[in-house]
C-alpha cells in the first residue's frame, strides 16, 4: 500500500501570475493534474495534496476530482516542513509514503511503479530517484556506493571542483517506509540561508536509501517560469506526436502541428500542417484533417476530411467533407455523408445523412433531416431577443439562397423554398412556398433622378 503525497503549496514567484502556479496549464491539463493523473494506476491508498498559497483556488480547481484529501500548510517553511503537515493525518500508518511534486508534470507511470517496486524489493528506508545531467549546476549531487546505496547528499554551492564532477543529480521525487520518516521529521532543523525544513535533510537521517536512476531526465523537470512551462509542452508534444506516428498516424509537418494527449487517433489518418487537436477528441481512420484546423472535444468519424475549419463540443460522422472555413460548435452533429461547406456555422444543430449545408450559412438550434439542401446565405433566425428557438427542417427539403427561416419554425418533408424568402408561419410536406415582395420595376428611373438632383441644386 502508498499514500501520494503531492506538494502544492508554494506561490511561484517566477510565473509572474496571479494564478497558482501549480494551475497553469500544459497541454490542456493542469500541472497538478498531469501529477495526479500519472498516479492513478498506482491505487493508492489516499492522495494527499498539500496545499498553501491560495489554498481555496487550488481546491475548486480540484474539486472534480475523486479521492483527493487537502492538508494544509500555512506557512512554506520549506519541503521538510510540507511532510511534518501530515504526521496528525498519517497517525498509525505503517506503509509507504510516495512524495511528488504538483509542479512536475511530465513523470511517467512506469518510472513511478518501478520505484515503488525497487523501494519495496529492497526494503529501503528510502529510495529516492536520482539522474545524471550533461550540466548538472545547480542540483544537488547524490554520492552511492556500488549497490546505489547513498552514501551522501551534497547541495551545488557546497560541493569541492572535484564532487562538482559527480553528474549524479537528487530529483526530488521520493519513496519513504512512512514510520522511519515519521520518527525523523521532528528532528529537522533550519539550519540554511533559507531558514527553512528540507526533507533531504530527513533522507541523510535514514538508512539504508537507495537511488534509483531514471533513464529520460526530462521526465524530471519542474516548472518555474513560462520559459520551462514552454519547454515542458514541447516533451509533451515530442512525446505524443511519437506514439501516434509509430501507431500509423501521418503528421505532415510535425512541428506545425499540435496534439493534445487526450487526444485518440486512428490508424490511416492524415493530419496536415498548422492543425491543432484538443481535448477528448476522437479521429477514425481514413479521415484528413486540416489544413489549419482546430478540432476540439470532439468526434470524427471515418473518411472525413477538414480544412481550415474550427469544430469544437461537436460529432461529424462519417464521409463528411468539413470546409473550407466552417465553425461547428455547441454540441453540432452532421450525418453521414454531408457537406458543411465554405464560411458555414452550425451551432447546436443536428444535419441527417446525405446533407449538403455548402456556403455562406448560419444554422442555430435548427434539427434537418436526410437528404437536405441548404442554399447558399440560409439563415436560421434563432433569437428574438431574449429566448433561442428552434427550427425542424424535414427531409429532402431545399432552401434557395438568401432565404431566412424565423423560428420557432417547422418546414415539412419536400419543401422548396424559393430564393429570398423570409418564412415565419410553418410549412406542410411537399409544398413550395415564396415570401417575399413582389418585384416592381420604374423605367427612367435613373433618369428622373439626376434631374431631381439637379433641380435640388439650383
Amino acid at each position: 500500500m502508498v499514500v501520494v503525497a503531492i506538494l502544492a503549496a508554494g506561490r511561484g514567484t517566477r510565473m509572474k501570475s496571479n494564478l497558482p502556479k501549480v494551475l497553469h496549464s500544459l497541454g490542456g491539463r493542469s500541472l497538478i493534474e498531469r501529477v495526479i493523473d500519472s498516479v492513478k494506476p498506482l491505487s493508492p491508498t489516499r492522495q494527499m495534496v498539500i496545499v498553501g498559497y491560495q489554498a481555496l483556488e487550488v481546491k475548486a480547481a480540484m474539486q472534480s476530482i475523486p479521492d483527493l484529501e487537502f492538508v494544509e500548510q500555512n506557512m512554506q517553511l520549506g519541503t521538510g516542513h510540507a511532510i511534518q503537515q501530515l504526521l496528525p493525518h498519517l497517525e498509525g500508518y505503517t506503509d509507504d509514503l510516495l512524495v511528488l511534486y504538483g509542479d512536475v508534470p511530465l513523470l511517467r507511470t512506469e518510472t513511478l511503479t518501478n520505484l515503488l517496486q525497487t523501494h519495496a524489493r529492497h526494503q529501503n528506508a528510502a529510495t529516492i530517484l536520482t539522474a545524471y545531467l550533461d550540466n548538472p549546476k545547480g542540483y544537488g549531487r547524490v554520492f552511492c556506493n556500488n549497490d546505489n546505496i547513498v552514501q551522501q547528499i551534497i547541495e551545488d554551492r557546497d560541493c569541492t571542483p572535484t564532487q562538482k564532477q559527480n553528474n549524479r543529480i537528487n530529483a526530488g521525487i521520493y519513496c519513504f517506509r512512512w514510520q522511519d520518516l515519521a520518527k525523523v521529521l521532528p528532528h529537522l532543523q533550519a539550519n540554511n540561508s533559507q531558514k527553512e525544513y528540507y526533507l533531504t535533510d530527513a533522507v541523510s537521517l535514514l538508512e539504508p536509501v537507495m537511488a534509483m536512476d531514471i533513464e529520460d531526465y526530462q521526465e524530471i523537470l519542474g516548472i518555474n517560469d513560462r520559459l520551462q512551462l514552454a519547454t515542458a509542452y514541447e516533451i509533451l508534444q515530442k512525446r505524443v506526436k511519437e506514439k501516434w506516428m509509430t501507431a500509423g498516424v501521418t503528421l505532415i509537418d510535425p512541428a506545425s502541428i499540435t496534439i493534445d494527449d487526450t487526444v485518440e487517433i486512428a490508424p490511416d489518418v492524415i493530419i496536415e500542417p498548422q492543425t491543432h487537436l484538443r481535448g477528448n477528441t476522437v479521429i477514425q481512420t481514413g479521415s484528413r484533417i486540416g489544413p489549419g484546423s482546430l478540432i476540439e472535444n470532439s468526434q470524427i468519424g471515418e473518411n472525413v476530411t477538414a480544412q481550415y475549419s474550427v469544430v469544437t463540443d461537436s460529432i461529424v460522422q462519417a464521409g463528411t467533407r468539413v470546409g473550407p472555413y466552417a465553425h461547428l460548435r455547441g454540441h453540432a452533429e452532421v450525418g453521414a455523408g454531408c457537406r458543411v461547406g465554405n464560411f458555414v456555422e452550425l451551432k447546436n444543430t443536428k444535419l441527417g445523412d446525405h446533407t449538403n449545408v455548402a456556403h455562406l450559412s448560419y444554422l442555430g438550434d435548427t434539427t434537418a433531416g436526410n437528404q437536405v439542401n441548404i442554399g447558399a446565405g440560409t439563415i436560421t433566425a434563432n433569437y428574438d431577443g431574449v429566448k433561442k428557438h428552434p427550427t425542424n427542417i424535414g427531409d429532402r427539403t431545399k432552401t434557395g439562397s438568401n432565404s431566412v427561416l424565423v423560428a420557432p419554425l417547422t418546414l415539412g418533408n419536400d419543401v422548396y423554398v424559393a430564393a429570398g424568402s423570409t418564412i415565419t408561419e410553418d410549412v406542410p410536406d411537399d409544398c413550395l412556398v415564396i415570401a417575399r415582395a413582389r418585384q416592381v420595376t420604374k423605367p427612367g428611373w435613373r433618369k428622373k433622378t439626376s434631374e431631381s438632383a439637379k433641380n435640388a441644386d439650383s
